[in-house]
């Protein structure tokens, strides 16, 4: 069965706030059992939080714009958190973004539950300009951190997301927490590439993911597993495939951390193609989970530097471990298998395990690596940001760059250099 937003109140002009005609289709279709409930082609519908019901599919027609609202008291207040716009007027989110994963506002939400959809061919789109602060010429810091996200779905099983746009967001921009057998698939997100902490996906202690066929261009990582320790009841990030995605980022285009107060377990990425992104794929474990049983395939990688203020150097293939902070222990990286890949850019692979977390089992297999400039900022250092101490190491740069590993196997690596990048690139070196 249909609820057509119309008939329940909603303007669609753009003007109008349809917060309370979409929300009461919503629970008139949960209320009812189920069905779908429709926002029509044509029209705009301005917006303030909206929670989904169980065996609802929410469906936005092509045509149709599903607006954040600009007016900040539009939004509810998550939880008993209260948003603290003091955190990062002084202290860039770049410098310090420390985040226990819980929002404190939402837009569209949903906790616990079955059978959600979202769907359609229409938009919904972040109104970005709401949270910008600080501006720069390659770089929005936004007004406050954390900031609201587009989507917030937790404690939902049997979670589809198919072939909507998700656009403009200030923050992160899809976050499913603790959510169980989840398909995204076939959708776009097009956020601002200069809007900081603009995450694409993010599955955070969510087991069961398939994340397939979507095109994701953002500031900040395109696909992002967390274990956040807000969410840690959850569980483990477990059983994830990535596949068929066109990723184009600032910070990486596929990153396992920072937040990793879990493991992470069981996952297959491949056939993925990543362009003009400040690294590909990235393995940032900081806190006390570990990484294991991951393999990693089929990749055209192409990095290039964005600006001084993203975190990274460029890096194809990252892999560090780390501790966040004094006090903080990280855990292991163990048996992760690279392979057929192809790399084009200004750095090279980069592995670091620091003392007491050697990264043990890891194979790169048939991995070719052309270094190439093709950005303004100097090619000069490492980057192992968030970490104890600085986390900026001046270097020259290696087509391959291992420390503190046990048990590496490599086979069929090839690296060339570009002659406009010569004078950046060291000898041979073997730190194994």
């Amino acid at each position: 069965m249909e609820y057509n937003v119309l008939s329940y109140g909603a303007a669609g002009d753009g003007k109008a706030l349809d917060t309370k005609a979409i929300q009461k289709a919503i629970d008139q279709c949960a209320e009812d059992g189920g069905g779908r409930v429709v926002l029509p082609g044509g029209h705009t519908y301005c917006s303030g939080s909206l929670i989904l019901r169980s065996n609802v599919e929410f469906h936005i027609e092509s045509g149709a714009i599903l607006k954040a609202s600009l007016n900040s008291e539009d939004y509810e207040v998550y939880g008993e958190n209260v948003h603290n716009k003091e955190k990062t007027e002084h202290i860039p989110s770049y410098i310090n973004c420390e985040f226990d994963g819980r929002p404190r506002h939402y837009f569209i939400y949903a906790k616990g539950g079955e059978n959600i959809r979202i769907t359609g061919f229409g938009t919904i789109d972040g109104s970005e300009e709401l949270y910008y602060g600080v501006q720069s010429q390659y770089h929005i810091e936004g007004a406050y951190y954390p900031r609201i996200p587009l989507i917030l779905i937790e404690d939902v099983r049997h979670l589809t997301i198919k072939e909507v746009t998700l656009a403009r967001s200030a923050f992160w921009t899809l976050h499913m927490a603790g959510c169980r057998d989840v398909l995204v698939d076939a959708i776009r997100i097009l956020n601002n590439l200069k809007m900081a902490n603009a995450d694409g996906i993010d599955p955070d202690h969510c087991q069961d993911v398939r994340i397939v066929n979507c095109h994701i261009q953002c500031a900040d990582d395109c696909i992002c597993l967390k274990n956040t320790a807000g969410h840690e009841a959850y569980g483990p990030c477990r059983n994830i495939y990535i596949s068929g995605c066109t990723l184009v980022s600032t910070s990486s285009a596929i990153k396992i951390g920072t937040e990793s107060e879990d493991d992470f377990e069981n996952m297959i990425i491949e056939n993925c193609n990543i362009s003009r992104s400040n690294r590909g794929v990235s393995f940032q474990l900081r806190d006390k989970g570990s990484i294991q049983n991951v393999l990693i395939s089929d990749l055209n990688i192409e990095t290039r530097r964005f600006s001084k203020e993203w975190w990274g150097r460029a890096e194809p293939i990252y892999i560090t471990v780390c501790d966040r902070k004094e006090g903080v222990r990280s855990g292991q990286i163990e048996h992760v298998r690279l392979q057929n890949i192809n790399c084009r850019g200004e750095n090279g692979i980069f592995i670091y395990g620091s003392e007491g977390h050697e990264i043990n089992g890891l194979e790169l297999k048939d991995i070719h690596v052309v270094l190439e400039k093709s950005s303004k900022w100097p090619c000069d250092s490492y980057d192992l940001r968030p970490c104890e101490g600085e986390g900026i190491r001046p270097s020259e740069l290696f087509g391959l760059y291992a420390e503190g590993t046990k048990n590496l196997k490599l086979s069929g690596i090839t690296i060339e250099y570009r002659e406009n990048m010569k004078e950046y690139v060291g000898g041979e070196r073997k730190i194994l």
